[in-house]
């Protein structure tokens, strides 16, 4: 597995797919920086754009790199080597792609316009650590679209649909939820939902970290209560962690059972 997660990401590091990834990071932030002298804000707009565009850009380029090398997959699945460990080291090979060049994009402005506060240290590594989570995450659910649907088109809207989902229609029906119950205690209700969509529980994460949580109104205040603590922060990294870890078993499952 080692050779073909180290063969997957020295290849993508060459695509230029990678290298406009990157440098979308690096002159935006480079702009904000340069727009706003204050850190806080900078990582609050920063956010907003990593909460949509790296589970968008993991499940595009995602599903586009599996039915792109499908061909040598199978060429692989060929040779005495085991199934998972063609497919763990392509999605790995990816994730890690994608992941570092969007830490790069974001870290070498920072460290260039020398503006980076102590203070804010763990706001910025909350920011970085969601960044990677759902790079993982949608990567993961990208392979697993893939190996479960043969065709092209219908891999790319299943993949685009649950991004969506996540990104727009999941807290559309939260909050008519919320709407519709307002009358019933939604404490517990609130938390739960929350952790179904690794996108909200990411952005409540750095939200609290960066103490704006009464922008949420009473709904701020619960997730104070529940995540500001020591128990809930290691609550919602073990369940970004699940997030992660539930695709890629489902890689798993269908690698192994899969007729090719």
């Amino acid at each position: 597995m080692k050779k073909i997660l180290k063969y997957t990401f020295f290849e993508l590091l060459r695509s230029k797919w990678i290298y406009a990834y990157f440098g979308f990071y690096f002159v935006f932030t480079f702009a904000l920086l340069l727009l706003n002298p204050n850190p806080s804000k900078v990582i609050l707009s920063l956010m907003n754009i990593v909460l949509i565009l790296s589970p968008l850009i993991a499940s595009i380029f995602g599903i586009m790199y599996y039915y792109n090398s499908k061909d040598f997959a199978n060429l692989l699945l060929a040779q005495p080597i085991k199934r998972i460990h063609i497919f763990w080291g392509q999605y790995l090979g990816l994730a890690l792609s994608l992941s570092l060049s969007l830490l790069l994009g974001i870290c070498i402005p920072f460290f260039f316009a020398s503006v980076f506060d102590l203070a804010l240290a763990k706001s910025f590594f909350t920011l970085l650590s969601i960044s990677v989570f759902l790079t993982f995450i949608f990567s993961a659910l990208a392979f697993f679209i893939g190996l479960k649907n043969e065709n092209r088109i219908k891999g790319f809207a299943i993949s685009i649909g649950i991004w969506l989902f996540f990104a727009v229609v999941y807290d559309g029906i939260f909050l008519l939820s919320l709407l519709l119950f307002e009358d019933y205690p939604l404490e517990g209700f609130s938390i739960a939902a929350s952790l179904f969509n690794p996108i909200d529980l990411s952005r409540i994460l750095l939200l609290l970290e960066l103490d704006i949580s009464a922008l949420m109104g009473y709904t701020g205040a619960v997730f104070q209560k529940f995540f500001g603590n020591g128990w809930g922060i290691l609550a919602s990294i073990s369940v970004l962690g699940l997030w992660v870890i539930l695709p890629a078993w489902g890689i798993r499952h269908l690698a192994l059972r899969k007729d090719f």
